[in-house]
């Protein structure tokens, strides 16, 4: 053996003991990666919701997913957080921004309320065509805190036929790379793997799977998104834009968790920033 792999196999008895013992985490001297923190894990809460326009998905439907959430923005103008989470609201994913010079009016209401009624919480940014990923990138940055337990960055990708400014549609390999990009700057600066969201037709006629490994939070409003996405790894399904929720004003989108909630919160432990 030689002295290397000697001092590798040190190394991790030495980590192997202080665990054992209870020693407080330390940087990992193989990685310098620091452990997963330790991260109040929130009860989930059964969803109280009904729907103005319900679909019957069958058998697989989002009724056999214990933890539910929700997506908003400015349209969502009124919210009891607290009431939201007490009927179902164990997520919410929340507009911060939008191309390189918007902000969502009511990001900052709803970012605050979610996190002092204890919805875990995370940021997303609607991708503007007609500017470079870049500028999006650091726009975002500018305007979203790092938090501690805020869910990953979230890259809204999707086609924008009814925009006033830009209904351009450039070629699939072009918006991978832009996707890559902003995807990459902003994990370097969050310390989190971003969440990419997509619709049908977007994610199929660009191959968004082929950006990379990232968690996927995909729509589908009329049938399971395995059946619509052709089997490929979901993390988030939003199900509906036509929720009823308790505590919210309106109609508003929900979203499920693909697993039960013990693998929720494995995933928050893994996910959340530190």
């Amino acid at each position: 053996m030689g002295q290397h792999q000697t001092i590798m196999r040190l190394v991790l008895l030495f980590t192997l003991f202080l665990a054992a013992c209870g020693a407080p985490p330390t940087a990992s001297l193989t990685t310098g990666a620091l452990p997963v923190p330790q991260v109040d894990m929130p009860a989930v809460t059964r969803p109280n919701f009904s729907d103005a326009k319900p679909v019957s998905f069958g058998r697989g439907g989002p009724d056999g997913y214990p933890v539910h959430g929700i997506d908003v923005a400015r349209f969502q103008t009124s919210i009891d957080w607290r009431a939201a989470r007490a009927n179902g609201v164990n997520f919410a994913f929340i507009k911060a921004t939008e191309g390189g010079d918007l902000v969502d009016p009511m990001f900052r209401d709803h970012w605050r309320g979610a996190g002092r009624a204890g919805v875990a919480r995370g940021a997303y940014h609607f991708f503007y065509h007609c500017r470079p990923a870049a500028e999006q990138a650091a726009f975002f940055i500018r305007n979203v805190p790092r938090t501690r337990g805020a869910l990953p960055p979230v890259l809204d990708m999707e086609w924008t036929p009814f925009s006033p400014t830009c209904t351009i549609r450039r070629p699939p390999e072009v918006l991978r790379a832009e996707a890559k990009i902003f995807l990459d700057i902003v994990e370097a600066h969050y310390g989190q793997r971003p969440i990419i969201y997509s619709t049908v037709d977007f994610y199929q006629e660009n191959q968004m799977w082929r950006v990379g490994p990232y968690p996927f939070w995909l729509r589908s409003v009329a049938a399971h998104p395995d059946d619509i996405y052709g089997g490929r790894h979901w993390t988030f399904w939003q199900y509906t834009s036509t929720g009823l929720i308790p505590g919210i004003a309106g109609e508003v989108d929900i979203n499920v968790f693909d697993g039960p909630s013990a693998e929720w919160g494995a995933w928050l432990a893994a996910n959340r920033h530190p």
